[in-house]
């Protein structure tokens, strides 16, 4: 009675588990999958004066949920139609976004006209404001709240340039974190290491097509194909050297094409990116239909990988990197992708060769779970290829 007690309260964690995922990738954000609710500010402050000048940008389609900008419905916004809420998104905005300085608030003000400006997820509004403090002699403290009244996992992603300071500090406001210390000098090269590494857990862990892909490749680690028929796996340690494989190799091919990326040796069009990914995705979950490259899902990793590796710089590049720290940045974004990784196989893994012997994994989890991936992925593959 125990036994099946645990085995029935494991199935549900697995099937809660499965559910929450797909829930999650049904979300509207899911559209451009590892691209979630963002906003970037670039704050900078000049020695000798005490304004701040601030440049935000803000994903039209936020500003759309919130604001309903689209009046006429048709679900594409025009420059008229943003050009006329200017005011309203500029309020909005002022009223999410504060500065103090010695205690007292700075005044926040309109600098320029708003612009747009084309982000690898789409169309962003640009915000040009300035801030007069009363002294910048002692660190300021920032308090952003856009739209975490309505998005929890959105997040302020922010370059902050102190006076006479070349190297800009990043820093990353969310719903826990919704008020931070502008520090006036550079927290040194463990604070850019721990930013980058804490951006690159982040981004693996919501970059829900880098997930999927990975999963589809690991799900018969725990199983071998024989004579047509997926059957247990034997020992713990070969399903391991399986997984081992399979996560190196995408662990290596991202890397290589993060790098050059983001170095700006390579680049590819972000739509054809995003396309390939989509369909990465499709084929490794067809393939846990048919097993055709069964022993071989290490290469599939690897091949795909290098063009997840260009997704993952797409996002590095939006945080903005800063170049006096650029290696730094990248190998603290990397390492935080591959602690992400290892995460998610370290949940996955033990409860998968636990479940391997049961119609539910290799029916309900193997073959369900990859004809829901690969229909969802077709979708994202639509939606990318044809700019829906």
């Amino acid at each position: 009675m125990k036994r099946f007690f645990t085995f029935g309260h494991c199935c549900r964690h697995l099937l809660a588990m499965l559910a929450w995922l797909m829930l999650a990738l049904l979300a509207p954000t899911a559209a451009w999958a590892h691209k979630p609710s963002d906003s970037y500010l670039t704050v900078r402050a000049a020695q000798g004066t005490s304004t701040l000048s601030i440049r935000w940008d803000i994903a039209l389609r936020d500003l759309d949920y919130v604001l309903q900008l689209d009046r006429d419905g048709n679900g594409d916004l025009s420059w008229g139609e943003v050009r006329q809420r200017e005011a309203d998104i500029t309020k909005l905005a002022a009223s999410r976004l504060t500065f103090t300085a010695a205690g007292t608030a700075c005044a926040l003000a309109n600098a320029s006209p708003m612009m747009l400006d084309k982000h690898s997820d789409g169309t962003y509004a640009v915000l040009s404001l300035s801030a007069q403090c009363a002294s910048l002699e002692a660190p300021l403290r920032a308090g952003y709240s856009m739209l975490f009244d309505v998005d929890p996992s959105h997040r302020g992603l922010v370059q902050w340039v102190a006076p006479g300071v070349d190297t800009a500090q990043a820093l990353v406001f969310g719903a826990e974190s919704a008020e931070q210390v502008l520090a006036l000098q550079p927290g040194g090269v463990w604070q850019t290491l721990k930013q980058y590494i804490k951006d690159g857990v982040w981004h693996i862990w919501i970059g829900y097509d880098h997930i999927l892909f990975l999963l589809a490749l690991l799900l018969p680690a725990v199983l071998l194909r024989k004579n047509g028929q997926w059957e247990p796996a034997p020992t713990l340690r070969g399903a391991f050297i399986e997984v081992v494989k399979v996560v190196t190799a995408f662990t290596v091919a991202h890397s290589i094409t993060l790098t050059l990326a983001s170095l700006q040796i390579i680049s590819l069009p972000s739509r054809l990116v995003e396309s390939v990914i989509a369909a990465s995705v499709v084929l490794a979950a067809l393939n846990n239909l048919r097993g055709t490259i069964e022993g071989r899902r290490w290469a599939m990793a690897f091949v795909f990988g290098l063009i997840h590796g260009f997704g993952f710089a797409s996002v590095l590049a939006d945080l903005g990197l800063p170049q006096n720290a650029l290696i730094l940045a990248l190998v603290g974004f990397n390492v935080g992708v591959e602690m992400g990784q290892l995460s998610i196989v370290a949940v996955f893994l033990p409860l998968a060769f636990w479940l391997r012997r049961t119609r539910f994994y290799r029916v309900g989890v193997l073959t369900g779970g990859s004809l829901l991936v690969a229909l969802l992925a077709s979708w994202w593959l639509a939606q990318r290829m044809f700019d829906l």
